[in-house]
């Protein structure tokens, strides 16, 4: 019997029982679910001041650690950057779509609300793109799951959110959404649309629990997090990375684009890369190397946002114009 442990809401039900399922069929062996349930999911504070990436995490990780679980399963934009110890990242199966969705009321998209019109998203990277947009909507903090979030446009508290686009394909909502945003508007969140797949560092079980591991989707979201981690960005900075690995003449290539914004999304940092999938991390330190070289490091504090003006703009530091802008939440999967 493998112990797999989970979080209680719908979304994270699914996306283990997807693992579980995969699992218990590659290694003939019977898959219980065990539900652990986290600081994220008794505190309805901001996720900012929950202190961000992890709050989802540690109650799984300690599950696992002391031997109540024996696989724990997280949407992988929820992990920290830094590596646990004892934890072995044993699997990232293959990625869903990361892009994000509106859901907003009347079937209208973004462009189609009208100024002043009240979008939900407890994501600094969302609304300092939303802002960016230059569209004049008024964006508020919204927490909740899907259906509790969807319900709020229903009912007339907001007329639209922002969702990933792959926690309401996982739990058969797509239809919900009334726009699948490109990334070179809404940048997704590094690792968003990706699942984690963790069990103690050491164990017997990890190189059978690699079975579900799927080397491009690996290789992108470590460049996309490697980004995060030399940012420093964590969940209070409006940061986002995409990465993508693409069948070249001579073998695969990676390619990386990641933004950071001011907290109003009037300033930008924006660049890219391209490198060798096996040095997924390498590509994504660079490139974040070259962007706080941009000044992409006086973006992440409200207090230096405007002052950044004053510095030299060029193609990679500017600022931001209505569509062109990308950018990090540590906002869960099902948020």
């Amino acid at each position: 019997m493998i112990r797999l442990g989970t979080r209680a809401s719908l979304l994270a039900m699914t996306q283990s029982r997807w693992v579980g399922d995969r699992l218990a069929q590659a290694l003939g062996r019977e898959v219980e679910l065990v539900e652990i349930t986290t600081d994220g999911d008794r505190d309805r504070q901001p996720l900012a001041q929950l202190g961000g990436t992890g709050v989802f995490v540690s109650a799984l990780r300690e599950a696992l650690l002391d031997g109540r679980i024996d696989v724990a399963v997280h949407s992988l934009k929820d992990l920290p950057t830094s590596p646990a110890a004892g934890i072995s990242l044993a699997a990232i199966p293959l990625r869903e779509d990361p892009r994000d969705v509106v859901v907003a009321r009347d079937g209208l998209t973004l462009g189609e609300l009208p100024a002043g019109s009240r979008v939900g998203t407890g994501s600094p990277r969302r609304a300092a793109q939303l802002h960016a947009l230059g569209l004049g909507l008024e964006i508020a903090d919204i927490r909740g799951n899907v259906d509790t979030r969807i319900r709020k446009v229903r009912e007339g508290a907001y007329d639209a959110i922002v969702l990933a686009r792959a926690g309401l394909a996982r739990i058969g909502r797509l239809d919900e959404a009334t726009e699948v945003l490109d990334p070179l508007q809404m940048l997704p969140a590094p690792g968003q649309g990706a699942l984690a797949v963790e069990t103690r560092e050491g164990d017997d079980l990890t190189p059978d629990v690699a079975v579900l591991d799927d080397v491009r989707s690996r290789a992108a979201v470590t460049a996309e997090r490697a980004v995060l981690a030399t940012l420093e960005g964590g969940c209070a900075a409006p940061i986002g990375a995409l990465a993508e690995v693409v069948e070249g003449d001579e073998g695969d290539e990676l390619w990386v684009r990641a933004a950071a914004l001011s907290p109003d999304g009037t300033l930008a940092v924006r660049m890219s890369a391209s490198g060798d999938p096996a040095d997924a991390t390498g590509v994504g330190s660079r490139l974040a190397g070259q962007m706080l070289d941009e000044g992409a490091g006086q973006l992440t504090e409200t207090e230096t946002a405007h002052s950044a003006q004053a510095a030299p703009t060029s193609q990679t530091a500017q600022p931001t114009t209505p569509h062109e802008q990308p950018v990090t939440d540590c906002e869960r999967q099902d948020a």
